[in-house]
């Protein structure tokens, strides 16, 4: 049989919408954006053809029909609510489900999960695709390592985690030919290459030389990828020269697959966190996860570097400018 209900999730925004009389004291209610609240409501009224609510500056009512439908849908959608959080006091006591910026999850985080369930046996993990723009009008996940800044996701539990330090990297042939012909003494003579860049964050260069002290740098952009996997392989191929969160490709400089030729203690405003709705600070699973995750994050190597680096020389926590772009 062809299913012709909506989805959950829409109909619980449009029943507390209803309810509450307002697209933000559901927002609120649901621990979502007001956007997720309104798109949501959207989705219904296509489903169903027909407007469900008449929107205006100052008034909020339904129409004949959406009132049809919370008449039908209000009773049974707060008996599954209960129900639902019955049967899962238990499991979030022993399940976390995440989303992650694809590349910080195979990176840097998977590599460190091993030491997570060895401390929490007990604790489930599942993985679920990640959304740019989550906001957790679903039922999964219950939290999300997000690229960004906390401004991003107001009303949210956001916990810096890594990523803000910025290094630039090039293959090693390229950084040897251009030492042996004298080259390369100070960062502004990077600005004769070819400059790749992730395509979400194009101001990552002049915000690097900015801090670096090239403060008039206006830098000529060469090739962008949307990935920093696909970026880090052009590197590799001799492409150009790319800048790149450290904790990233920590590893490709180890290996001496790339090489960092201005290795500065330059820091973005921006980096990885931890977002979830403020109503999941009682989630036991997630509190356990943040607390190792934090503390793994405040030990890594490239972050304890940095901050002796950043105390030394006297640095702000954006290097020297108002630095605050970041790539996913």
């Amino acid at each position: 049989m062809r299913l012709r209900s909506p989805s959950m999730s829409e109909l619980h925004a449009f029943a507390a919408a209803a309810r509450l009389g307002s697209f933000t004291r559901a927002a609120e209610e649901l621990c979502v954006t007001q956007g997720a609240i309104s798109r949501a409501i959207a989705r219904l009224e296509a489903h169903f053809g027909k407007p469900l609510v008449q929107r205006s500056a100052h008034r909020f009512a339904l129409t004949e029909a959406g009132t049809t439908l919370l008449q039908a849908v209000g009773g049974p959608l707060a008996a599954i609510e209960a129900a639902s959080a019955a049967l899962l006091d238990e499991d979030r006591t022993h399940r976390l489900v995440l989303s992650a910026v694809p590349t910080l999850a195979s990176v840097w985080l998977v590599p460190r999960l091993p030491d997570f369930h060895r401390r929490h046996p007990d604790i489930r993990l599942d993985f679920v695709p990640y959304e740019r723009d989550e906001d957790f009008s679903g039922p999964a996940p219950d939290a999300a390592l997000l690229a960004g800044t906390p401004d991003r996701w107001p009303g949210w539990q956001c916990d810096y985690v890594i990523g803000r330090e910025m290094v630039p990297v090039c293959h090693p042939d390229r950084v040897r030919a251009r030492r042996a012909a004298g080259e390369w003494n100070e960062p502004a003579d990077l600005l004769r290459e070819p400059l790749l860049y992730h395509t979400s964050a194009p101001a990552n260069w002049p915000h690097w030389f900015h801090a670096a002290g090239v403060p008039s740098a206006a830098p000529r952009l060469a090739t962008g990828f949307d990935q920093v996997s696909i970026l880090i392989q052009a590197v590799r191929a001799d492409m150009g020269v790319a800048v790149l969160q450290r904790c990233l490709v920590r590893e490709e400089i180890a290996a001496g697959r790339v090489v960092a030729p201005f290795d500065l203690p330059i820091r973005l405003t921006r980096g990885y966190f931890l977002c979830a709705p403020r109503g999941r600070r009682d989630h036991p699973a997630l509190a356990r996860f943040r607390d190792w995750l934090l503390d793994t994050a405040a030990r890594d190597p490239d972050v304890l570097e940095a901050d002796r680096s950043h105390r030394s020389n006297g640095l702000t926590d954006d290097g020297q400018a108002g630095v605050n772009s970041s790539q996913e």
